[in-house]
């Protein structure tokens, strides 16, 4: 198949600078004590930082911005990129790493706000042939021909896999939408999927009464995070085309929504996790292919997801540090997956494990390879 090159337009990068330089920024917003206490339920408390209280620090993000306009070399970037030999099938864009033809390769999957380049670290570290896909509607990959629910994304890493390049059995590593995809794709397809490594413990298809005590503690948590967390969701489920307007005509607000994510969600300090060439390569992937409008699509189509069947496949869970994810019980896991051979708290690592802890990963990933062969 016909290798891909990322090349991205002079004209486009000329433009991308032309509009950073001219941002119009927020002004900071100053909250007192009180309404920073108002804002916050004792029992689930989310980490804050000064600046950081009510959204992205607007000092921070002049900064950022700043960088990303007249210090960043995108160009440098791009050649890092491009040293991964990428492809496009069947609409879906691909990073495909051979090493060992004779086992079992592994896909390994982003989810949201994320790209492929977030997971290349730990490509890097695996000895056995590895695929790096983008999800359908990032960057390179085309939308669905049909509602985009985590079962049908699931089909499409599975065909990709199977019918494209051909593999009997692999292996099956995400978190967020891409862990849930290959869920699927387990539950679907046990015969062909060899394993499944996730770092947020597979939720069932429905709860079923009586809860434990500390399935009800994880309930309680996951409201009030939406409550405190949920708003980015809220929107681009229910007014998608509203935001999206913003987020394609404007480089710095698309950079600070994907920034709330990124620190919001990380474990610990941000830049300790991503340093600023690192974050203005994800924000000029999503900016150069227009790909922020398109990428809510899941959220768009979330009410049609079905519920997923039991995963019987042999299931590693590094369950990650953000946000209550530490609270996750395992019982809730085992009423969705009945084969777990591993269910451990990382040390380190939030929402961007694969990224942020791709050694530690690589390391619980290739465990579970070795154990079910």
């Amino acid at each position: 198949m016909p290798a891909f090159t990322i090349a991205v337009a002079d004209e486009v990068l000329d433009d991308l600078r032309h509009r950073l330089r001219a941002t119009r920024f927020a002004r900071p917003r100053v909250l007192t004590d009180e309404l920073v206490a108002a804002r916050t339920d004792p029992r689930f408390p989310h980490p804050t930082a000064p600046g950081w209280e009510a959204g992205v620090d607007p000092a921070y993000l002049r900064s950022l911005v700043a960088y990303w306009a007249d210090g960043f070399d995108w160009r440098a970037a791009e050649a890092r990129l491009n040293a991964y030999p990428q492809f496009i099938e069947r609409g879906m864009h691909f990073v495909h790493i051979r090493r060992d033809a004779t086992r079992p390769p592994v896909i390994l999957t982003h989810g949201w706000p994320s790209t492929f380049a977030e997971l290349l670290p730990l490509a890097d570290l695996l000895d056995v042939d590895v695929v790096v896909p983008s999800l359908p509607g990032y960057l390179y990959s085309d939308l669905l021909d049909e509602p985009m629910t985590r079962k049908a994304i699931g089909e499409g890493f599975h065909t990709l896999m199977t019918d494209v390049l051909g593999y009997e059995r692999y292996f099956a590593f995400g978190g967020d939408i891409g862990g849930s995809a290959c869920g699927w794709a387990a539950a679907m397809h046990p015969q062909q999927v060899a394993g499944l490594h996730v770092i947020h413990g597979p939720f069932p298809g429905e709860y079923v009464e009586p809860l434990t005590a500390a399935e009800q503690r994880w309930l309680e948590s996951d409201e009030v995070r939406g409550e405190q967390d949920g708003g980015y969701d809220a929107i681009l489920a229910s007014r998608p085309d509203t935001i999206a307007a913003a987020m394609q005509d404007s480089p710095a607000g698309m950079a600070a929504f994907i920034l709330d994510k990124l620190w919001a969600w990380s474990d610990g300090p941000l830049e300790t996790r991503f340093d600023r060439d690192a974050l203005c390569t994800i924000f000029t992937l999503y900016w150069a292919t227009a790909s922020f409008d398109s990428s809510l699509q899941q959220d768009v189509d979330a009410p049609l997801n079905p519920r997923r069947p039991t995963i019987t496949v042999p299931v590693a869970v590094t369950q990650s540090r953000e946000w209550n994810m530490p609270l996750f019980p395992r019982s809730i896991a085992d009423r969705a997956a009945s084969d777990i051979r591993l269910y451990e708290a990382a040390p380190s690592g939030g929402h961007f494990m694969g990224y942020e802890e791709p050694a530690y990963v690589a390391d619980r990933l290739t465990a579970l390879m070795r154990e079910v062969g």
